[in-house]
């Protein structure tokens, strides 16, 4: 990773990391849920070595980042206030947002926030998601049942002590290979399904053949949410109504802006047939599948996904 710098921006404190000359359009990486700035570390170079400006912040709540209290402190609009803040300290017009997992809600709505600021938006793994018909924390608990993750981190305080409770179980838990996260797609005793308590409870943390990052790389995330925490990150999911109420007026569509969306092959959580919709929201899309990936894309397939990615850019914005 480059040296961290700091930005003071939209009333907090960000830690990123910055490579490649300052030259072009740059492309700002915003990761997931539960990541870092780190999780980039694969592109943030064959982006650079490919002279490529690229830029990669700890988001708000996360690694060296500050962590503000208050659940709303976390919504769509602080979210992406963080990304058009970033721009203005660095004194950039537009971007090329690109961003995985919660990273890629944020992407996908930066554009009808705020559509000045964005020159591209590249998906991964994550969809452009339409405006909910109902609240959508309604929607997850009747389809996929109470125990949810999504719907069990709406509790206060709950799951950030489950998961904070032994930090390096838990990263271990969730950055494994694709086939060791594939029962969460299965029901549980409950009969919900992703429910990340009971599977993460049931595990006996022996990583075997399936975790996904070396001792050193995971130590990286475990050090990070042992000193911040889970809070921060979960209180994003916590403003899935409330995005969802203020929403109401914005545009539907995504138009006059290049989109790339990358879907991974065996993503459980965020399946290839969840990004079929986009074309109809989308007037310029182009949409590549990466096979044998799960979740984790951008740390699973790296070479594939900076291919994919240095490919559009270099037809769609080049140097």
């Amino acid at each position: 990773m480059p040296p961290v710098k700091r930005a003071a921006v939209n009333g907090v404190d960000l830690a990123y990391y910055e490579a490649g000359p300052r030259q072009g359009v740059p492309i700002v990486l915003c990761h997931g849920f539960p990541e870092l700035a780190f999780s980039w570390r694969h592109q943030i170079k064959a982006l650079a070595d490919a002279g490529r400006w690229v830029i990669a912040p700890d988001q708000r709540g996360y690694g060296r980042s500050a962590k503000p209290d208050g659940v709303t402190n976390y919504d769509i609009e602080q979210l992406t206030g963080d990304m058009t803040g970033l721009l203005d300290h660095l004194g950039v017009e537009k971007a090329i947002f690109c961003g995985h997992d919660w990273g890629g809600i944020v992407v996908w709505q930066a554009p009808l926030l705020h559509p000045d600021r964005v020159a591209g938006v590249i998906g991964l793994n994550t969809p452009f998601m339409p405006r909910a018909p109902a609240d959508p924390i309604a929607i997850m608990r009747n389809r996929f049942g109470p125990d949810m993750y999504i719907v069990w981190f709406q509790t206060p305080g709950e799951a950030d002590a489950v998961l904070g409770a032994d930090v390096h179980k838990t990263m271990s838990f969730f950055m494994r290979k694709p086939a060791a996260l594939a029962a969460a797609a299965e029901p549980s005793a409950s009969g919900s399904t992703f429910a990340f308590k009971d599977l993460l409870n049931g595990w006996d943390g022996k990583t075997g053949g399936d975790q996904l990052l070396s001792p050193e790389e995971l130590a990286v995330f475990v050090q990070a949410f042992e000193a911040g925490g889970f809070t921060g990150p979960i209180n994003w999911y916590r403003n899935f109504t409330r995005n969802w109420e203020r929403a109401e007026t914005l545009p539907t569509r995504i138009d006059g802006i290049a989109c790339l969306m990358i879907t991974a092959e065996l993503d459980a959580v965020l399946p290839p047939s969840a990004a079929e919709h986009m074309p109809g929201f989308i007037g310029d899309l182009e949409t590549h599948l990466v096979r044998g990936s799960g979740h984790w894309t951008q740390q699973e397939k790296p070479a594939e996904v900076n291919r994919l990615i240095l490919d559009w850019l270099d037809r769609r914005f080049p140097t």
